[in-house]
């Protein structure tokens, strides 16, 4: 599925084309905002929507919703400096192993909160406070027992790098008065990645509340006002036609809203996927058609070395054939392929290289443009660009 706006740009980006092959990222910033708008509004009003940078640092992917969310959810010194150039929004920083640098902004009051990883993190901002004189925000995460069974990359309840498991908690919590320099605002619980089921994200929120009003009446912290729940909520890459239920989502958080606002107690919600994947295309154009050992192969210009997901994935991405009838390689003959299953395949040398497996086409010709969907987080930025050497792909923003 190609939006109206990105179908409108393709023939001026296949009329452009010089010598080289159409290699290009396109990002619908339009749909970017309309979309970020809308999930904001649906939210009741005890919810904040950050943005995970993580899932596209590109700067005009901030600053294009930099009208539409809350703040912005960082996890490292680069992702916090360009914010910090692009936006006034209220930043979180959260990573598992900070380094002294990164610390220190939260010391120089740029930030909203810091994530509170490890026992030595207290130590340490404990000590940076003593420094400053001023009590420091923190949120404790926690790596709680509870599992979200369905979604596709598991934080906690099993043994991982992130948090504090949730046995620990209570020790912590009445150890509390021996870190006078920090300032608990709240606790981060975050569970999953690519999760597609709404009413296990619900279940999974009123886990959260729940420990946290817990925790708050059992420790006597009046001021822990925060429950960050983190991000998770995904795409579908497999079964677009079954999507995350969103308005099944905020039909049970309005639910819960008399809950939340009795306790005191703010909801953020720190989106990435869900918020920006649905609005970035990788358009690469095929290079050559051949058969080997009865399989069909279509090569492109690109390949995981710009769009890594399907590859670390071993799935099929989400891909539309677009047609370009002129030939730029006339007179030599056009390789093509029809009413066959076919595997697209990059140019790295490597048999790992695959962005689409099996998949039926009615025709398929060199000079055809493949366009990856969906392609808009954890793209280009988690891929091995260098691996190589080749060119960088093109961005354009609509």
């Amino acid at each position: 599925m190609i939006s109206k706006n990105v179908s409108s740009y393709l023939p001026s980006l296949i009329k452009k084309r010089g010598a080289d092959p159409i290699c290009a990222y396109l990002y619908d910033i339009k749909h970017l905002k309309n979309h970020a708008r809308q999930l904001r509004e649906s939210l009741p009003s005890y919810c904040s929507m950050f943005y995970a940078v993580k899932a596209n640092p590109d700067k005009n992917i901030i600053l294009a919703l930099e009208g539409c969310v809350d703040g912005f959810d960082t996890a490292s010194e680069g992702e916090l400096v360009k914010v910090m150039d692009l936006t006034g929004k209220p930043i979180i920083f959260g990573a598992p192993a900070k380094k002294d640098r990164e610390l220190k902004y939260l010391s120089k009051g740029k930030l909203h909160a810091m994530n509170i990883e490890s026992e030595r993190d207290l130590h340490r901002l404990n000590r940076l406070g003593s420094v400053t004189g001023e009590k420091l925000p923190v949120l404790i995460r926690v790596n709680s027992t509870y599992q979200v069974e369905r979604s596709s990359h598991k934080m906690t309840g099993v043994p991982t790098q992130f948090g504090i498991e949730e046995e620990r908690i209570p020790s912590l919590l009445n150890g509390l008065s021996g870190y006078p320099y920090l300032e608990v605002r709240g606790f981060h619980f975050h569970a999953m990645s690519n999760n597609l089921n709404a009413r296990d994200h619900l279940d999974f929120i009123q886990f959260c509340r729940e420990k946290v009003m817990d925790w708050k009446t059992l420790f006597s912290l009046p001021a822990i006002s925060i429950l960050n729940a983190g991000g998770g909520i995904g795409l579908n890459y497999g079964e677009r036609e079954q999507p995350f239920e969103w308005e099944t989502f905020t039909k049970g958080l309005h639910e819960m809203e008399a809950l939340f606002q009795q306790n005191g107690i703010q909801l953020i919600l720190e989106l990435g996927r869900y918020m920006v994947g649905g609005s970035g295309y990788y358009v690469a154009e095929v290079m050559d058609i051949k058969e080997n050992h009865g399989e069909h192969f279509a090569l492109i210009r690109g390949g995981s070395h710009h769009l890594r997901l399907p590859a670390a994935w071993k799935m099929t991405h989400p891909h539309t054939i677009y047609p370009v009838d002129e030939w730029y390689d006339e007179p030599l003959p056009r390789p093509e392929v029809r009413g066959e299953y076919v595997t697209v395949a990059g140019e790295l040398c490597t048999p790992n290289d695959l962005l689409i497996r099996k998949s039926y086409v009615e025709k398929l010709r060199a000079g055809d443009l493949v366009v990856f969907s969906m392609a808009g987080a954890y793209g280009w930025t988690i891929s091995h660009h260098d691996f190589l050497s080749h060119p960088q792909p093109e961005f354009h923003y609509l």
